[in-house]
């Protein structure tokens, strides 16, 4: 064991790295964001979201609005955003004791086009999916908040997978 390195010398690496890390913070910048598109963020923030049927589509029509207009705003529309959510449950997984299905995954089709507001032209369509697992339970009220909070978390995934959508179709129109 040689100890003619000193206390500090450990520390070396460390700084080094942070001392890299900070000259390279500037290099990066989100994918969509107002730097490489200008304009893009306002044309987000300008979606309308209609009204989308049942619980599920409460949740995402909320999401939808935070992600494409986090800022409470309400800026005059050029775009409207139709979605139309479908449903289904499946139990994959079944208790040989009981019978019973010990959980379930909720699949979300949504259905969804965007149409430009004074001509109603449209700009884009198209569908997105996602899962939500969640676990099942004897107890009726365990099990109705266990399915409502994969739901939630349905509605969290297709809103997320639908606005990435939208600013990549807006950036690409921004570019051309």
């Amino acid at each position: 064991m040689s100890w003619s390195r000193g206390p500090g010398f450990r520390f070396l690496p460390v700084l080094a790295a942070l001392a890299l890390s900070a000259t390279l913070a500037g290099c990066f910048q989100p994918l969509y964001g107002e730097a490489s598109h200008p304009g893009l963020v306002d044309d987000l923030r300008a979606i309308e979201v209609a009204p989308i049927k049942d619980r599920i589509g409460h949740y995402l029509a909320d999401n939808l609005t935070t992600d494409l207009n986090g800022t409470g705003q309400t800026p005059t529309p050029k775009y409207r955003l139709t979605v139309t959510v479908s449903l289904a449950t499946s139990t994959p997984t079944v208790s040989a004791l009981t019978n019973v299905a010990t959980s379930a995954t909720v699949t979300g089709d949504a259905r969804y086009t965007l149409n430009k507001v004074d001509g109603g032209a449209q700009v884009l369509a198209g569908t997105a999916t996602a899962f939500a697992a969640y676990d099942r339970f004897q107890q009726r009220y365990s099990d109705l908040r266990a399915e409502r909070d994969a739901e939630i978390r349905l509605a969290r995934a297709l809103s997320s997978e639908i606005s990435q959508r939208l600013a990549a179709q807006l950036a690409a129109k921004k570019t051309s």
